[in-house]
């Protein structure tokens, strides 16, 4: 998965990736009101009851040493009980210096569980969180990986007001080969959904210096999502950073999204029907 360093401690270690395509993120289990991918910022939605979400996708950063990127990623989402979610990416990463050999293979693996503490209502938002741990199975020498395990502890929030909706929240991430190594993530989206099949929307995040004497970051994004059936859907971004080095990322991915009917109907359906009155 992506690396949670900033783009000032790539610069100082030569061919330092990014390896996973990250959003933090899922979309919620309507097709039509995304949340997370294509985005950095998530939301407190878990993919609903018995359902999967499945993305075959790339994520790309350029700083001013070259690119790194996910070519391409695969992220598997489920909900194993209502209001709890089971993530997984698995990247295969590529570090392309301006100087120097390029690098290609498995980055780090990235494993969540999203939970749902506070459904919304109507003056009361969605609230939630997604614990992330980072798993160090990428090559750090090849500059794939981040050589130790990091691990995420955000709070989210969600509020739906008719065709828009917004989504944002806080968290620390940690390095737990190294504590002194923290540092905190701030983001917010806004989106809107315009057409029957298209959603856009924009995010601002901003991440805490890593370590002391280094850069804080701030970046946007925008993007959309394009559902070309209730399985099979589309979703891009692209933006780059306002503070700090970063000159560029973008996101691109195909998503499937399916599972079982609504279980109360599927119950109703082995109802054989009453007899006909006489």
């Amino acid at each position: 998965m992506v690396s949670r360093d900033t783009p000032s401690r790539a610069r100082r270690k030569t061919r330092t990736t990014w390896i996973a395509a990250f959003g933090l993120a899922i979309l919620v289990a309507s097709a039509r009101a995304s949340a997370g991918p294509p985005y950095i910022t998530d939301d407190p939605e878990p993919v609903e009851y018995r359902h999967w979400e499945l993305y075959l996708a790339s994520q790309s950063f350029h700083d001013k040493d070259g690119w790194t990127l996910t070519a391409p990623h695969v992220e598997v989402n489920y909900g194993p009980v209502p209001d709890v979610q089971l993530h997984v990416i698995a990247p295969l990463a590529a570090s392309v210096p301006d100087r120097g050999p390029s690098a290609y293979g498995y980055g780090d693996t990235e494993l969540g569980v999203k939970l749902r503490f506070i459904e919304e209502r109507s003056w009361i938002p969605m609230v939630g969180t997604f614990p992330l741990l980072e798993v160090p199975s990428g090559s750090k020498e090849r500059g794939l990986g981040n050589g130790s395990a990091q691990a995420f502890f955000p709070v989210w929030l969600q509020k739906s007001l008719g065709a828009w909706q917004t989504y944002g929240g806080l968290g620390p991430w940690i390095d737990l080969g190294n504590r002194q190594r923290h540092w905190w993530y701030f983001g917010w989206q806004v989106q809107r959904h315009v057409l029957d099949w298209l959603t856009v929307g924009v995010e601002v995040f901003h991440q805490t210096p890593v370590e002391y004497g280094q850069e804080s970051e701030s970046r946007f994004n925008v993007g959309a999502v394009l559902d070309f059936t209730e399985v099979h859907h589309l979703l891009l971004s692209a933006g780059r950073g306002f503070q700090g080095p970063n000159l560029f990322q973008g996101y691109i991915a195909y998503q499937a999204t399916f599972g079982p009917t609504d279980a109360r109907a599927e119950g109703e359906s082995k109802i054989p029907p009453a007899p006909p009155v006489k």
